[in-house]
């Protein structure tokens, strides 16, 4: 039971911070003028390279980490940290910058490719999602918990390509007050594990608080 709580906590808490229902919009503008065939591709290789980034950094993170002489405490905290001031733009509906720059989205209308840049990285596949990758997968100890883990990412891309393929209809039905209570209800999830990890991490780094 623990371990299906671990996955399902994984997959929620991902899916929050992704939050492909609020990168519509975004997707929507950078994609205003080209044809449908090309939206499509557009769709794809973003997932494509959301896919890339989260697989590669749930079996690389730790070594990264390691490289660097960090310990997984030191980053839970950093990690929480910036999910929790992510959950605060969210909760106002709005983009954070750790995600997207004003810079950032004023180029974006001057891409002639934004399926990598911005929208895969690091609008979908950001620091936040990173940060979470890395800190459930230390948890992880056999074979069977990474190949979970791994399709989880990758249900996690299949409702991205999902919530993109059908982009215009899910802003129609939803508009842009609906994809904004959406985005403040995955804020406030992600707030509350942005604090669980803090929360984790502090007792790692000063064990006398599990007392």
């Amino acid at each position: 039971m623990d371990s299906i709580t671990l996955y399902l906590k994984f997959f929620i808490g991902l899916l929050a911070i992704v939050n492909p229902v609020g990168t519509i919009p975004i997707f929507l503008d950078a994609c205003r003028d080209m044809p449908a065939e090309r939206r499509a591709l557009t769709a794809r290789m973003t997932v494509i390279t959301v896919l890339s980034v989260l697989l590669i950094v749930l079996f690389s993170g730790e070594s990264i980490l390691s490289f660097f002489g960090i310990t997984i405490h030191s980053f839970r905290v950093a990690g929480g940290i910036l999910l929790f001031t992510m959950a605060l733009a969210m909760l106002q509906a709005r983009v954070s910058r750790a995600k997207q720059t004003q810079e950032e989205a004023q180029a974006l209308e001057n891409m002639d490719s934004v399926a990598i840049v911005p929208l895969g990285i690091p609008l979908l596949a950001g620091p936040g999602a990173i940060s979470t990758v890395i800190v459930y997968a230390h948890q992880y100890r056999s074979v069977m918990d990474y190949a979970v883990a791994a399709f989880i990412i990758v249900a996690v891309g299949l409702s991205v390509w999902l919530c993109l393929a059908v982009s215009d209809r899910v802003r129609a039905v939803l508009g842009q007050t609906g994809i904004n209570v959406i985005t403040r209800i995955m804020g406030l999830i992600m707030a509350a594990i942005g604090v669980e990890i803090i929360a984790a991490g502090l007792k790692g780094l000063f064990p006398a608080l599990l007392g």
